[in-house]
């Protein structure tokens, strides 16, 4: 009984160091990857947007409460701050990305014994991540409506580019952690 008490003051805490390394290290390497590779790797205009997968990844490894998950779009969006973009922007729609991440998890997407939740979860993330970047920029800075229509293929595609990433690199990473 003991045993149990311990592994429940352990949840009950939140945040273990394990959590918060793995966290750190996947965001700083969706920054250098976003930073490094993201302008080579383009596919007909649409490319990997790392520090959302990175972010995903994680919340998807180390499956956080709410206002952890929150803490984490925002520690996502200070990282865009330091990259080249679009200033505060990232704030909002990373945050938001990161929230739907955490609320898509709680959904269970299955088809037989194939769990394709993180695949969807990571879509829907994304989606709403990308549209609320795209939304900021036509409320504050003015952009046109016709550019707005022309994102939504951009922010589909950048969703699905990195869905499949982050689905790939998801399974071997678990793996890993349980060991």
């Amino acid at each position: 009984m003991a045993e149990k008490r311990t592994v429940q003051t352990r949840e009950e805490k939140g945040f273990s160091i394990q959590n918060l390394i793995i966290v750190a290290i996947l965001l700083a390497a969706g920054a250098v990857l976003k930073l490094f590779v993201g302008s080579v790797v383009n596919f007909f205009g649409m490319k990997p947007n790392f520090i959302i997968a990175s972010y995903c990844l994680a919340i998807l490894l180390v499956r956080p409460k709410l206002y952890e998950s929150a803490i984490i779009g925002i520690l996502a969006g200070a990282i865009c701050q330091f990259l080249p973009g679009t200033p505060w922007l990232n704030f909002i729609s990373e945050l938001l990305g990161a929230v739907a991440m955490f609320f898509m998890l709680k959904v269970p997407f299955r088809f037989g014994k194939l769990d394709l939740n993180p695949l969807l979860a990571i879509f829907v993330s994304t989606v709403i991540s990308g549209g609320s970047f795209v939304v900021c920029l036509f409320v504050f800075m003015h952009m046109e409506s016709s550019g707005l229509v022309a994102y939504i293929p951009i922010v589909l595609g950048t969703a699905a580019i990195g869905s499949v990433l982050v689905q790939l690199l998801y399974l071997p990473l678990k793996k890993v952690l349980k060991k």
